[in-house]
């Protein structure tokens, strides 16, 4: 990239103020550095957290990244602050379970040709945890696969879907009460597991911490967990296996 910057240059194409704005590693709007290079250094461009930031914040993020990327993906947002940025960006999609407001860019090309993410969750109560991840890797490029309502109180709910679980790059397991899904899993799959403890539960779930407690001492191998609730930060980990495992990974 670099490289052809400089011809351009050197060949008269571009001028020097052009060529020094296109090599900023990030554009300061004052309140905030947007880091452009991110997709250059990690292979996704930054995604936002929408919780503290104003809307119209947002909405002066969401504008700058999508002038040079082919999705944007905002998280943890309210539907109040997503229908003000809809009523300048209407391209852009909110999904009110995950509380995520997206784009893809129309016509982009396909990121990964083969493969897909199952997300799995426990219950329908985790299903915000759930979609927040779904969303995530869908936005991320990944195709998904979505088995919800499959916990350990019925396990044969959970062996109805288990070809297109062992079928799957990788698993996003979301589950709260005793967290016991993902060892189950575990134990019945030969792909990596990306555990998902929720807040779900009664009082003795202690807001997720007993389903963390519980996934981080599973005794099945392969199991990796993330924060309670963080269904984008396991998304985001299983999007970068999913990418290591395609044979025509077109952002090597």
């Amino acid at each position: 990239m670099i490289d052809d910057i400089l011809e351009q240059v050197q060949n008269g194409v571009l001028s020097a103020a052009e060529a020094k704005e296109k090599l900023s590693t990030y554009e300061n709007l004052g309140f905030v550095k947007i880091d452009h290079h991110r997709k250059s250094r990690q292979g996704f461009p930054e995604i936002v957290f929408g919780e503290g930031k104003t809307a119209e914040h947002i909405l002066a993020i969401v504008q700058s990244l999508k002038a040079q990327n082919d999705s944007v993906l905002v998280t943890r947002i309210s539907e109040k602050k997503a229908d003000y940025i809809r009523s300048q960006v209407p391209e852009f999609d909110y999904n009110e379970m995950a509380r995520t407001l997206s784009w893809k860019k129309v016509g982009a090309k396909r990121r990964f040709k083969e493969g897909y993410i199952a997300i799995v969750c426990a219950g329908t109560s985790d299903l915000p945890v759930a979609e927040e991840a779904a969303v995530t890797a869908e936005t991320l490029g990944c195709d998904v696969r979505r088995i919800y309502d499959v916990g350990v109180a019925g396990l044969h709910r959970l062996l109805d879907h288990i070809d297109d679980i062992r079928g799957a790059t990788v698993s996003v397991v979301v589950a709260g009460m005793e967290g016991a899904l993902p060892s189950v899993l575990g134990g019945l799959v030969t792909n990596p597991i990306i555990a998902v403890p929720t807040s779900i539960g009664y009082g003795a779930n202690f807001n997720g911490l007993s389903a963390l407690l519980s996934m981080l001492n599973s005794c099945a191998s392969g199991v990796s967990v993330v924060n309670i609730d963080n269904g984008f930060g396991a998304a985001y980990n299983a999007a970068l296996i999913h990418r290591l495992a395609q044979k025509g990974d077109d952002s090597k």
